[in-house]
This record gives C-alpha cells, sequence and structure tokens, in this order.
C-alpha cells in the first residue's frame, strides 16, 4: 500500500503545480498537521482514496473550518484495508493555542486510548503531529517532543511513527527516516511517499472514537 505523507507546509509541487496524475497509485494520504484547510480540501476533491488528518499546534483555525471531504482521526483509531491508525495532534504547550499541551495533558490523552487500543489488539500506525521526546525533536521548548509517545512504541511496537512539526530545513542532523526498535520513524515534513507492505485482514474499515 502506497502512502502519501503530508506535514506543515503545503506543497508546490502538489498544489501550484497540481496534476490529478500526480496522485495516481496512492492509495492512502495520511496529514501530520499544520496545513492549511483550503490545502487539505483541495486534494480531497482530486483524491480517490481517504485523508486523515491530526491537528498541527497552528490549526486552531481548523475550528471555524474543517478540511472538506478528509476524516480527524484525534484520539481515535481508524482502521483502513486492515491497518490500525491512532492518531494524536497537538504540540507541546509554549503559548496559549487550543492545540497545545503540557506532557502531562498528552498522558491523560493516551490513558484515555487504552482501551481503544486494547480493543483492535494493538496498533500498526502512530500518526501524530509532534515527534517523540528525545527522537528526532528539537531542543528549543516548542520543538521538544511527548515523553509518553515513547510508551506506545515500547508497549505496542506500531510498524510506524509518523510525526511532523520538526522541519526538515531547520537542521542538517533532522533525518527524513529513522529507526526506535521495531518502530520506523518517518518525518512527514511537505511530502512523503513510503510502502506499507500489504496486510490481509478481516478487520472492516472502521473509526474507534
Amino acid at each position: 500500500m502506497k502512502i502519501l505523507v503530508l506535514a506543515d507546509v503545503e506543497s508546490k509541487y502538489l498544489w501550484d503545480y497540481f496534476e490529478k496524475e500526480k496522485l495516481d497509485g496512492i492509495d492512502l494520504i495520511l496529514s501530520c498537521g499544520d496545513l492549511r484547510s483550503e490545502y487539505l480540501s483541495f486534494l480531497a476533491s482530486f483524491a480517490k482514496v481517504p485523508i486523515l488528518y491530526v491537528r498541527g499546534n497552528h490549526d486552531d483555525n481548523y475550528a471555524f473550518k474543517e478540511p472538506e471531504g478528509c476524516v480527524c482521526i484525534e484520539d481515535k483509531i481508524y482502521v483502513y484495508k486492515g491497518v490500525r491508525i491512532m492518531g494524536l495532534g497537538g504540540s507541546i504547550r509554549y503559548k496559549a493555542g487550543a492545540n497545545q499541551y503540557t506532557q502531562s495533558q498528552m498522558k491523560k490523552r493516551v490513558v484515555k486510548m487504552w482501551p481503544k487500543i486494547k480493543m483492535k489488539k494493538g496498533i500498526d500506525i502512530l500518526l501524530t503531529h509532534s515527534p517523540a521526546a528525545g527522537i528526532s525533536d528539537g531542543e528549543d521548548n516548542p520543538h521538544k517532543g511527548f515523553e509518553v509517545f515513547i510508551d506506545i512504541l515500547d508497549k505496542y511496537k506500531p510498524k510506524y511513527f509518523i510525526h511532523g512539526h520538526v522541519h526538515l530545513n531547520y537542521s542538517m542532523n533532522n533525518k527524513r527516516e529513522c529507526k526506535y526498535k521495531d518502530t520506523t520513524i518517518i518525518n512527514g515534513y511537505e511530502r512523503y511517499i513510503f510502502e506499507y507492505p500489504d496486510k490481509e485482514s478481516d478487520i472492516p474499515e472502521t473509526v474507534t472514537e
């Protein structure tokens, strides 16, 4: 399954110079946040596959204008073609904002997700805006990662952890991909395509709220 990941910056390749053929072969689109609502709505008008998203710290305007034709998976597990995708948006709190959380607040969100994860017998993809603490996060406070994300990776070992927030052009040390134990971590900055191995499953397409 070919998955297109979007985050943080609207891709000129997919917007200013868009051609519908550029989405050919894409099976799923995942947005890690901090993207204009109009951008996701535009892609949804051409994409023949689901666009799943979480909110970034700059997406407070989504409260007034959500991306049309897209599915918000905040605090949910969305199952698509047998792949269990859990969404947790927002960044570390560094100023006032609807999509910013303290370490404690994010931990409480995750604790509320435990029964849903147990019901689905785990997760395959963790989709967030922020990175995990100490893994591809920033040294400055606004770009620090969440500690509880490490707990998720250790306990449930998702195949992929996909995030945004830390722009690749912030530093030459920022990497597109890295590994943490059994999990491949992807920074979805702007746009990135990866292949998820086909998975046979009897689990129907569902959303667990």
